[in-house]
């Protein structure tokens, strides 16, 4: 079983994301800012973390950054969402392995998460919509 965290400071959303991604038959875990997610992924070791990019304490272009320089977790795929346009979002952290734009569709967001964590090689779309 995959393990998914979900960093996200709108309770809801990761919450709302989180059951959605059980359903799929994913382990999930959540946190409400990049410090705590970042704290969490050394816990739990994901397999792929979906964070927003804008939070308080520690955003996600921040926490996305650390976790690429963690030996531990640097391999951990990395789903970053925003309602930010990706290009100004890349200016800030361009390590992730995905983007999403909100609001985005859950379908399409479970596709690319089925196709993150699938184990064929090649490269993953960037969809933006």
């Amino acid at each position: 079983m995959k393990t998914i965290l979900v960093v996200d400071d709108e309770f809801g959303n990761a919450e709302v994301l989180g059951l959605i991604l059980e359903e799929e038959g994913y382990r999930v875990f959540c946190a409400a800012n990049g410090r705590d997610g970042l704290e969490r992924a050394k816990d739990v070791a994901p397999d792929l973390i979906v964070v927003d990019y804008m939070m308080p304490i520690m955003n996600g272009a921040e926490m996305a950054r650390l976790v690429r320089a963690s030996p531990k977790l640097s391999h951990v795929k990395i789903l970053l969402h925003s309602g930010l346009s990706e290009s100004v979002v890349r200016e800030q952290f361009d390590g992730y392995d995905a983007f999403l734009r909100k609001p985005y569709n859950v379908d399409m967001a479970l596709r690319l998460i089925t196709e993150l964590l699938s184990d064929a090689p090649g490269d993953v779309p960037r969809p933006s919509a």
